[in-house]
């Protein structure tokens, strides 16, 4: 950890001496016309793209498949940090749950109180921890449930208009057409999910990433750890994960892509209950396969949830 620090110390004065080096210039100033925009992590950053399109550059964070509870910023991301024009990030405690978030900007010369810096999960009613001793800590994963993914969508179109009102009809035009796609979604799940028997609506993931999913669609959730940034797997989570599957006979389980899903192949083979697909939690999926996108990585989890379920 020291030695991370160190090396942030490090970064922090070679990217202020090629800054003191340059033209104090931005994206829009230098003749593109085009936002300099930096995402702590893919979900954003489709967003972000969605509605920006043509208007903005964006660097993701996070690499796609990686885990954004926890990330050691390489010297490039310093580097577009310090030359961003704006920077999104979840909130929630999901960055800034392991501070490498806090860090960087600290580094990158960015904060909230002199930069625009925006938490695309303002205004979401936050649902809390359950392990004991995390119960005063949000859960990051927000964007789970669709409604939420539309105040994200209205978060970032805000914020686009505040710093580049010129193009104020453009982002609201893109931001209208995304969140009608995404309300559309949110409805056929709605009723989707209310057609399975009720004693089928439990949902069992390696990580505790499903709550809003849960609370939003009426579905039950379970998992084996309830957040990344903890022990995975342990002998106590898989007892007790068992328990609550034997005890409500889940007729299935799931298993993130980011995650090792040698818990759940293990949970599996004690309970005798088929890991029924994968599923997009923290990242979405590699460009051109499945789950790209936001809206391609909800309707696969649904799809795949649903089928899973009522077999």
């Amino acid at each position: 950890m020291k030695f991370k620090n160190v090396l942030l110390s490090i970064l922090c004065i070679f990217v202020f001496a090629l800054t003191a080096c340059s033209s104090n210039t931005n994206g829009k100033e230098e003749g593109n016309g085009k936002l300099k925009i930096v995402t702590t992590y893919s979900i954003i950053y489709d967003m972000v793209k969605q509605i920006g399109g043509d208007k903005v550059e964006i660097h993701s964070l996070v690499p796609i498949g990686a885990n954004p509870h926890e990330y050691d910023p390489l010297p490039k991301d310093v580097m577009k940090m310090t030359d961003a024009d704006m920077v999104f990030y979840n909130g929630l405690n999901l960055e800034e749950g392991g501070a490498w978030f806090k860090k960087l900007l600290k580094t990158a010369n960015k904060s909230e109180k002199d930069a625009p810096v925006y938490k695309v999960s303002e205004g979401v009613e936050a649902i809390y921890l359950e392990t004991k001793g995390l119960e005063k800590e949000p859960d990051p994963h927000a964007w789970m449930n669709i409604k939420n993914g539309i105040l994200y969508a209205e978060n970032v179109k805000k914020a686009l208009i505040k710093e580049d009102p010129k193009n104020k009809e453009f982002y609201t035009e893109n931001a209208d057409k995304y969140i009608t796609e995404l309300q559309k979604l949110h409805d056929e799940t709605v009723n989707r999910i209310h057609q399975l028997p009720e004693e089928k609506r439990f949902l069992i993931s390696s990580e505790g990433a499903f709550k809003y999913f849960g609370k939003a669609y009426g579905i039950k959730t379970g998992y084996i750890w309830e957040i990344n940034s903890e022990n995975q797997g342990t002998p106590d989570q898989i007892r007790d994960v068992v328990s609550l599957i034997q005890t409500n006979k889940v007729p299935a389980l799931f298993v993130e892509t980011s995650v090792d899903r040698r818990s759940m192949e293990t949970v599996s083979k004690e309970t005798n209950v088929p890991i029924a697909g994968t599923i997009f939690t923290d990242s979405l999926g590699k460009t051109g396969e499945d789950g790209d996108t936001y809206l391609k990585m909800m309707k696969w989890n649904i799809d795949t949830i649903i089928n899973g379920l009522q077999k």
